[in-house]
């Protein structure tokens, strides 16, 4: 297993300083945040994209995955409007580009939210719908497409492990997996082994934050009451090979090296010495 971060941390630094930052930090990837101003669709064109690259490589860090800004933002994959739904799927449909451009193997994908007045059935047929076009577009590329179980107060759609697998079950498509939180799990009451177990092979991606259990405080690992050891454990059971990519809150990017550096030195410890 490696270490990741991803960027949002440094949300108020250019992409460049940022992987300059976690390479200094000693992370070996670095998880790439699509928002502004680091990756968002359209604002890096090719000679920017092949210096993105260029710099991860000179750090000697890899892409571990591309992070589409999706929430507080315009995309609802279960939206009734088929005019926003589909505009949210060509949205997530340009990420999934920049994606490929920037080498990286994997785009996270997070449940969406239904209206208030919305039948719940008809919100999850119409964001599997969303996820089977984005899984069908992925095809045509060496990507896979990760769907995280999220916080209650971001998705009403995807809050554990064992709704993304019975929506992976339902839209059938082989290049759709999970993204593990383990903030997100601790505030859902998951069991991380169980979780991590029934997921197997569909468990593409693994966040690493903390909280108190009740919210979504994205705080530096060790610092709430998540079980790191025991989600040590249970990856190791499944064989899972590949990165612990940091989220950390924003409320960190005043000053986001000490958080930065926190991380990175806790999950090394946790690697190594577990």
């Amino acid at each position: 297993m490696r270490t990741s971060l991803l960027t949002s941390l440094y949300k108020h630094y250019s992409l460049e300083n940022t992987i300059l930052q976690i390479a200094v930090a000693g992370f070996d990837a670095v998880e790439i945040w699509g928002g502004r101003p680091h990756a968002y669709p359209g604002d890096l064109l090719e000679h920017d994209i092949q210096y993105v690259r260029s710099i991860v490589d000179e750090h000697g860090l890899v892409i571990s995955a591309i992070f589409p800004a999706q929430y507080h933002s315009p995309c609802c994959l279960c939206s009734p409007d088929e005019k926003i739904r589909m505009q949210s799927v060509h949205w997530l449909s340009t990420s999934i580009e920049l994606a490929v451009r920037l080498g990286a193997p994997k785009v996270i994908i997070c449940p969406s939210h239904s209206l208030h007045d919305q039948d719940p059935d008809e919100a999850w047929d119409l964001l599997a719908d969303s996820l089977y076009k984005l899984c069908e577009f992925t095809g045509h590329y060496n990507i896979l497409l990760a769907i995280e179980p999220s916080d209650r107060n971001a998705t009403d759609m995807i809050n554990t492990t064992i709704q993304a697998i019975d929506m992976i079950d339902q839209i059938g498509c082989d290049n759709l997996g999970v993204s593990f939180n383990t903030g997100h799990a601790l505030i859902a009451g998951e069991d991380t082994q169980t979780a991590i177990e029934n997921l197997g092979d569909k468990l593409l991606h693994v966040h690493v934050n903390d909280n108190d259990g009740e919210k979504d405080q994205h705080l530096v690992p060790g610092q709430g009451q998540y079980d790191f050891q025991g989600m040590i454990h249970a990856l190791r059971l499944v064989q899972f090979d590949g990165c612990l990519s940091a989220d950390l809150n924003w409320e960190y990017a005043a000053d986001p090296d000490p958080a930065a550096n926190k991380t990175q030195e806790f999950l090394e410890n946790l690697i190594t010495r577990s």
